[in-house]
């Protein structure tokens, strides 16, 4: 299965992918539909709604679910709303208890009442489920539709999440050069054609967009990052939503940078500066200010904080290393995203945090002129010492376990991917099995651990 780098780094803003993002897209899909069914022009008794199911249901509030709903529902895109612009737009939709979509009539929506959190069992088909209703004035539905927002910022319909899983086994292939679905093709490929896995990922993105698009949009992708790492280490105060978590990457910041000028560092510093980056980005995330998805938001900070590391801190880092880093790494998230999971409440954090870690180490040991079979070892060690992982966010918030999560996974990528350029190549664990049992242990995980805040630290620390 053929997927994007662009489908990878996604840029939209905070607190989550499957929770911010996800929804947002979401609504512009079921308004869309809307759009299809006739009668639908010059009716004044319409009335929307949005029921959260799931993980969505119990983390919403703090994922600020309802709010992108809102936001969704008042025209704004993830990849173009103005953080800034949130607070004004939903004061004014609190007011009026009403919004016009775009090419549809003026409908009634309260936000209050409208978004309804489900804390029932979740749907069947995953854990991040949607139902959107729009009804009449006497309370008899129009139309209903459930859209899946499955991580990452990907929303399928039932009919969609069907098909891919009933086909995960078939390693399904688009009309791209190198159709790799699978580690093992992806080394089989880049030996028969002797290609890096750069190489091949470049050429099937060049397959609809000219090398000149691609490498521009894979440079605008590595600016938003690290514009977003340039503004978490110059912010300040608390974060929202209740615990009172004050941001520390600038401070940190602040005492590398004096530490540095004064008494000669000790080594370890380096991981304080990837520490700093990676919170940096998700203390941003937590927020709601912009990230990019890496695969998630919840993980944004580490392949940004490892990209950061490679420019400041190795020895002839340039533009086109950055580049051969990002494709890299968006090959192996599109591998552990077809074959397992990059989503929090399918498969814990190990499909976060965990999928990130493997894909920076992947990159960072393409950019330093490791072999695919070293990349590939990199990413397989990254993701072997994160399986399972849980996702156990305290108060339904991005902020305890996860900004610090992102520093360690940062931590991680680096180490993989030193190890692995000290071997050749050769290993005991496949990237694949490792992915196999990936997907294996998130099945097996309790729901308590999978983004639902109700098992883990969720419920074993006071909120203060």
């Amino acid at each position: 299965m053929f997927i994007s780098v662009f489908d990878i780094f996604k840029i939209g803003i905070g607190p989550s992918s499957s929770h911010t993002v996800g929804p947002m897209v979401a609504v512009s899909k079921y308004l869309d539909r809307l759009k299809g069914i006739p009668g639908l022009s010059g009716r004044e008794d319409l009335r929307i709604s949005v029921t959260l199911h799931g993980s969505l249901a119990f983390t919403g509030k703090g994922h600020a679910t309802d709010q992108a709903v809102c936001l969704g529902l008042l025209g704004g895109r993830p990849d173009t709303l103005d953080p800034d612009a949130v607070d004004a737009m939903m004061t004014a939709l609190r007011q009026e208890k009403s919004l016009s979509p775009d090419g549809l009539p003026r409908m009634a929506f309260d936000p209050k009442n409208d978004v309804i959190f489900d804390y029932g069992p979740p749907l069947p088909l995953h854990s991040n489920a949607m139902t959107f209703k729009l009804q009449d004035s006497d309370g008899k539905a129009v139309d209903q539709f459930v859209y899946y927002s499955i991580g990452g910022g990907f929303v399928v319909t039932e009919a969609e999440l069907s098909n891919t899983r009933n086909t995960r086994d078939e390693l399904k292939t688009q009309d791209v050069p190198y159709p790799f679905a699978s580690a093992t093709q992806m080394l089989e490929m880049g030996r028969k054609e002797e290609r890096s896995i750069a190489e091949m990922k470049l050429a099937n993105e060049c397959a609809e967009l000219s090398q000149a698009e691609v490498e521009a949009r894979i440079d605008g992708i590595w600016s938003a990052m690290d514009s977003c790492i340039n503004r978490g280490i110059n912010g300040g105060g608390i974060l929202p939503g209740g615990l009172k978590v004050k941001r520390r990457a600038g401070e940190i910041y602040q005492k590398l940078i004096r530490e540095g000028r004064s008494n000669p560092p000790f080594e370890h510093t380096v991981m304080d500066w990837l520490g700093v980056y990676a919170m940096a980005v998700n203390e941003e995330n937590a927020g709601g200010g912009r990230v990019v998805t890496a695969p998630t938001n919840g993980a944004a900070g580490v392949i940004p904080a490892v990209t950061r590391y490679y420019l400041d801190h190795c020895p002839d880092a340039n533009d086109e290393g950055i580049r051969t880093f990002l494709l890299t790494a968006a090959a192996i998230g599109g591998i552990i995203k077809t074959n397992a999971s990059i989503s929090g409440a399918e498969v814990g954090c190990q499909g976060e945090v965990g999928s990130a870690s493997a894909m920076a180490a992947a990159g960072l040991c393409a950019a330093l002129g490791g072999t695919n079979e070293q990349i590939e070892n990199a990413a397989e060690i990254a993701l072997e010492h994160h399986l399972g992982m849980t996702c156990d966010p305290i108060a339904g918030l991005v902020q305890v376990p996860c900004i610090e999560r992102n520093a360690l996974g940062a931590v991680k990528a680096v180490t993989a991917a030193s190890l692995a350029l000290r071997g050749d190549g050769s290993h005991f664990v496949p990237l694949d099995g490792c992915i196999e049992t990936m997907r294996q242990t998130g099945l097996d995980m309790s729901d308590q651990y999978k983004e639902t805040s109700t098992g883990g630290l969720a419920v074993n620390i006071v909120e203060c």
